[in-house]
């Protein structure tokens, strides 16, 4: 659809730029992105194997990468709804770190981080509705719900060799 083709670039614009300026400029990054990192990482720092990266400079170039990745993907077009859901799991940290509008006390500092906190929540409700958007095609949880209604309807005629019960097959759940 040609609606798909033109809104899934435009969504995914606003992330692989954002992944670019954090890749270019990490440390800049990193400092906004230090208070969340923290508070995420305190609790479970000494259970987190040696392998799980926590400095802020490195998750900031990952979470860049996972912006110019799954940014690209989505603007082709290719795996649409997986890029979708992880550009949602990389920008929640990144509206937290980046527009916490409730820790400025300063009215036009705060109003102007409350409008990209807001234009971030606008970019996730696009985000999750590529995510669940099957283009038409039924979901895998209403195929399973019909394809086991057919398979109960076809055990009840086999068993039952059309005798008894007559009418449909109920299906608990239906």
């Amino acid at each position: 659809m040609l609606v798909r083709r033109l809104a899934r670039p435009l969504l995914a614009s606003v992330f692989i730029q954002g992944g670019i300026g954090a890749f270019r400029d990490p440390k800049g990054h990193a400092q906004g992105a230090a208070p969340v990192v923290e508070r995420a990482t305190a609790p479970v720092q000494g259970t987190l194997p040696d392998q799980v990266p926590t400095d802020t400079e490195t998750l900031v170039k990952i979470d860049a990468g996972v912006k110019i990745g799954a940014g690209v993907l989505l603007a082709l077009g290719k795996f649409p709804r997986f890029s979708a859901l992880l550009l949602s799991c990389s920008l929640v940290p990144t509206t937290l770190a980046g527009h916490a509008f409730w820790e400025y006390s300063d009215p036009e500092q705060r109003a102007g981080q409350r409008i990209h906190f807001l234009k971030n929540l606008g970019l996730l409700g696009g985000l999750l509705t590529t995510a669940v958007d099957t283009k038409g095609k039924p979901s895998v949880g209403y195929r399973a719900r019909h394809g086991a209604h057919r398979v109960a309807e076809q055990t009840h005629h086999a068993v039952g060799n059309g005798k008894g019960r007559k009418g449909k097959c109920h299906v608990p759940g239906r």
